[in-house]
């Protein structure tokens, strides 16, 4: 049995359902007994992942900041020293999306907007290195997912191998040392879980509301055996080290 904690970066009115969207998503995903999965939603200053010894591995699900923001406000600077203290902790971290940005920046990496991908589908494919790397185990070689993001990675930074690219997103997925993964893609999401997501962030620019029906109608078709694979992978993997 693994104990895994899920890290949601959800702040606002509507906090509470996008976090409890994202457990189900990952539930799904990493095909995790609900009782093996702590979830806690960093909404505010005042929360914290809290003690992170106990546990065999820690997921963080994506998050509406943008690491190019002009200005950091309270909370986002506290979501970073968060992300800092769980991606030190030596406990196998696996990031989805905003964790890509803020990993490449703590890096030393830059961040920004050349290869922003809107809402839908995305082709990923694995590097040398990504074909090697442990939880890329049983995948092929490219493989489809969904995404949706307005910034990406332009420089990479130190101590970073690139696992996958893709045409359309030249750093789709990344390790940091041997025990930090973040991907740019939505290895968490199904058809489901984009068109919840979509409608959360309607207006936030991920897409045009114009192609709203259109990108939902391909939803279906969009294979994401694989990419959610990874996740399945990285929870396996935790268990090994146990």
């Amino acid at each position: 049995m693994a104990h895994i904690l899920l890290v949601s970066l959800r702040s606002g009115d509507l906090a509470d359902q996008i976090a409890a969207a994202e457990e189900r998503d990952f539930l799904l995903a990493t095909r995790l007994d609900p009782a093996e999965l702590t979830h806690v939603n960093i909404g505010s200053t005042s929360v914290t992942a809290g003690d992170l010894s106990t546990y065999d591995g820690i997921l963080v699900g994506g998050c509406s900041l943008n690491v190019t923001n002009e200005v950091w406000d309270e909370w986002q600077h506290h979501v970073h020293a968060e992300l800092s203290r769980i991606c030190d902790s030596g406990v196998p971290v696996f990031l989805v999306c905003y964790g890509t940005s803020w990993l490449v920046h703590e890096q030393g990496g830059t961040i920004g907007h050349s290869h922003a991908e809107t809402s839908g589908p995305t082709t990923v494919e694995l590097t040398a290195a990504g074909r090697e790397d442990v939880l890329c185990a049983g995948l092929p070689e490219t493989f489809t997912s969904l995404t949706g993001h307005t910034e990406n990675v332009e420089k990479l930074g130190d101590d970073l191998t690139v696992l996958a690219t893709g045409p359309t997103c030249p750093v789709q997925f990344i390790r940091r040392g041997e025990h930090v993964w973040a991907t740019q893609f939505h290895a968490d999401m199904d058809a489901v879980a984009m068109r919840s997501r979509m409608d959360f962030y309607y207006d936030y620019g991920y897409f045009s509301p114009a192609d709203y029906e259109t990108i939902l109608a391909a939803l279906p078709a969009v294979d994401t055996t694989w990419s959610n694979k990874l996740l399945e992978n990285f929870v396996d993997h935790c268990r090994r080290r146990d």
